[in-house]
């Protein structure tokens, strides 16, 4: 079973866009939920613990698969 509820693909996407992909996302779940997102822009390890921290979301961590990083982030 995946430590996810939810899984959003921004492979391939540049900074912003695994953000706001990611927001749009968070916007749809019920708090407490996960999101995994699937990026393979260095910059999104980040920007993405950044966005968290402002919209009160909870950066759970990365790993990586390869050339993507998952990152998961706990709906606030």
């Amino acid at each position: 079973m995946a430590d996810w509820d939810e899984i959003v693909d921004c492979e391939g996407l540049l900074c912003p866009l695994p953000v706001l992909r990611a927001r749009k996302r968070l916007l749809a779940l019920a708090p407490g939920r996960v999101l995994c997102v699937r990026a393979t822009d260095a910059m999104a390890a980040i920007d993405l613990p950044h966005f968290c921290a402002g919209a009160g979301h909870a950066y759970l961590g990365s790993r990586t698969e390869g050339s993507v990083t998952l990152h998961l982030i706990r709906r606030g």
